[in-house]
């Protein structure tokens, strides 16, 4: 039975405005796709860039150890590849020089069949005085929250 993962990135959906998002597979190493259904994954500080050739890598996702993997263990933060197709690297990688904007991954899961796959979103940076707006969101949501659950 496979172990289902689900790591999320919740510091991006405060920090950016996310415009696209993708689903990119990640080549990994056999200890990785280990540590990564125990969800022993970070992803909270990583971002994505292009390299000379056109690849898409996710740079300093942490990806933790696998406590029986002895010699042939993984380092822990490194640049892994994703696996996106040629059209959607080329829009992606047109649209972060035109523009400014940036890639950052959003969550880290495995699909059903096992793989695991990196949700990685195009994403604007946010203001400080948008930041506080979805602060104000959040608090007046759950205040409304809590008023409707003392009615019922």
């Amino acid at each position: 039975m496979i172990k289902t993962a689900n790591i999320l990135n919740k510091r991006a959906r405060f920090d950016y405005e996310i415009i696209e998002t993708y689903s990119a597979g990640i080549v990994l190493t056999g200890t990785e796709i280990k540590s990564i259904r125990l969800g022993k994954a970070n992803i909270t500080e990583s971002f994505c860039e292009f390299n000379e050739s056109g690849e898409l890598f996710a740079i300093n996702t942490s990806i933790e150890e696998y406590a029986f993997g002895n010699q042939f263990n993984h380092k822990s933060r490194s640049e892994r590849k994703l696996l996106l197709n040629k059209r959607e690297l080329k829009s992606l990688e047109k649209s972060v020089d035109t523009k400014g904007l940036t890639i950052i991954p959003l969550r880290l899961f495995t699909n059903e069949k096992g793989l695991a796959k990196l949700e990685i979103g195009l994403c604007r940076g946010k203001k400080t005085y948008d930041k506080r707006e979805s602060l104000k969101e959040n608090d007046t949501k759950r205040d409304l929250a809590r008023i409707k659950k003392e009615f019922n």
